[in-house]
């Protein structure tokens, strides 16, 4: 069951109008409307899947955050980039604050958690979908759970991650409000989201696999970021590139433009749409494929 939005879930403004319609091409191939708020600039799918309902839209092969058995090719590939984007989360995390506490909001499999407690953190995480807050539990010695609400009140963060989670949130200003209440005064939250701005993006059109509707609830741009960072009294340190996101989404893009394709072509269109992404980035700041934002409290 839908439910149809009267306001934008970001700053509440009723002036939105329809922007694009996309194709949930991974699983429902439902197409889904998604509005521009003309006050903030957040896309937002609009009517979208309740929140109770919007499980059987994850349920597909190729979703494979929540996978530690990988199998094929692109399976691999995802999981050997993943362990090289732990470690430079690692080491971002440390460059900010040393050690510390960490909270990491839909932690998944909790392969970052571990990486970070093998590196002097103390660690927790939130993980809403059962068997990956189970996976990670049994690594992280039931560090992880269900909601922020099981979080205890008085428990305060020097770092707060949501690594490609923001997008999937459907209470987004009353569940990052509660985030926030976790970190410390002198904290940092890390937000990394898809960029509906990239040269992907716009090559790929309506394709886009970085659309990823409707389990992507919304789509920052700049100004929409700009927007979350004064409403929620945040301050942008900085914005790091997320440079293998372009050939990954261009991938699953190419999968949707032409399914029959050899996977030979499909890589090879994916490496070199990919690397176009990323030149065109190069000197365009927060204009990559996804783009991660680093904010602390003012």
């Amino acid at each position: 069951m839908a439910e149809r939005l009267s306001k934008c879930p970001l700053c509440k403004s009723g002036l939105f109008l329809n922007y694009t319609e996309i194709k949930d091409h991974a699983v429902s191939k439902q197409s889904f409307i998604v509005c521009r708020c003309q006050k903030c600039s957040l896309l937002f799918t609009n009517p979208r899947p309740k929140e109770n309902k919007i499980g059987p839209y994850y349920d597909f092969s190729e979703y494979y955050s929540h996978e530690k058995n990988n199998k094929s090719i692109t399976q691999i590939i995802y999981k050997l980039v993943r362990e090289y984007t732990v470690s430079k989360k690692v080491k971002l995390i440390t460059e900010l604050k040393g050690e510390g506490k960490i909270l990491d909001y839909g932690c998944g499999t909790g392969e970052f958690l571990q990486a970070a407690k093998n590196k002097g953190w103390k660690v927790n995480g939130v993980e809403p979908t059962e068997k990956a807050r189970n996976q990670a539990n049994t690594i992280l010695e039931n560090a992880i759970v269900e909601d922020i609400d099981l979080i205890g009140d008085k428990k305060k963060y020097d770092i707060i991650s949501l690594f490609h989670v923001l997008e999937h949130i459907h209470r987004l200003r009353k569940t990052v409000k509660k985030i926030l209440k976790h970190l410390k005064s002198d904290g940092y939250i890390i937000i990394a989201v898809p960029n509906p701005e990239s040269y992907d993006a716009k090559l790929y059109g309506k394709d886009w696999a970085g659309w990823d509707v409707p389990r992507h609830l919304y789509h920052f741009d700049q100004v929409a970021m700009k927007n979350f960072e004064q409403l929620f009294d945040l301050e942008l340190v900085r914005v790091n590139p997320m440079p293998f996101d372009s050939y990954y989404v261009s991938l699953l893009s190419e999968g949707y433009i032409k399914p029959d394709q050899s996977i030979i072509l499909k890589y090879l269109k994916a490496i070199k749409k990919g690397w176009k992404s990323n030149k065109a980035a190069k000197n365009q700041i927060g204009q990559y494929s996804s783009n991660l934002f680093i904010f602390r409290k003012k």
